[in-house]
């Protein structure tokens, strides 16, 4: 995905402008991301299956089902967050490019920068409130209303987990945008 400032498609990897002292972090992360992309896909893929299955078993051999809704919908909130880290590395997040071509590239860096920054204050937050609701639903037990009644700490736990994870990714790639910014020597311009 194109916002008007790289120079090439995007591909995954570590932004030359990395701080060396965070090219440990970003390695690592890196590595996680791609790991949780192959999860990802793996929990899709057993979704499907499992709404398919559902489908069939409620509408062909006439049985009830609980539990299948519940499995799919936290096979997909781990799909989604803890993958959500990968696609911000890639810088796929949807973006809106009608400013970045009518803006000064000056300014538009700087436009950049103040989006990374919000980004990982705003994640960060969310991050913090996440983990929050998992300890909460840990200490207390708390389940869904359904009668299989699985944990609510998983769901919070894939949240929190991702959401980290994100805003680690953010804060990596503002720091890299803010050493590009006062050290041009450190890296090609993206």
């Amino acid at each position: 995905m194109s916002h008007g400032f790289e120079t090439g498609p995007a591909v995954a990897g570590i932004d030359p402008r990395t701080p060396k002292i965070l090219l440990p972090l970003a390695r690592v992360l890196d590595f996680v991301n791609r790991a949780m992309v192959v999860l990802g896909m793996l929990a899709l893929l057993i979704a499907s299956c499992v709404l398919t299955y559902s489908v069939v078993s409620r509408y062909v051999m006439k049985a009830s089902t609980d539990w299948q809704d519940e499995a799919a919908v936290f096979l997909l909130v781990g799909a989604t967050f803890m993958c959500g880290a990968f696609v911000q590395q890639l810088r796929g997040h949807v973006g809106i490019e009608a400013i970045a071509g009518l803006l000064p590239r000056a300014l538009n860096q700087l436009r950049l920068t103040l989006v990374d920054l919000l980004c990982a204050a705003f994640c960060s937050f969310f991050a913090w409130k996440s983990w929050t609701l998992f300890h909460e639903a840990w200490v207390e037990g708390q389940t869904t209303s359904s009668s299989w009644a699985p944990p609510l700490w998983i769901p919070y736990g894939l949240m929190a987990a991702g959401m980290t994870l994100l805003s680690l990714q953010l804060f990596v790639q503002l720091t890299a945008r803010l050493n590009g910014l006062f050290n041009p020597t450190a890296g090609g311009a993206r």
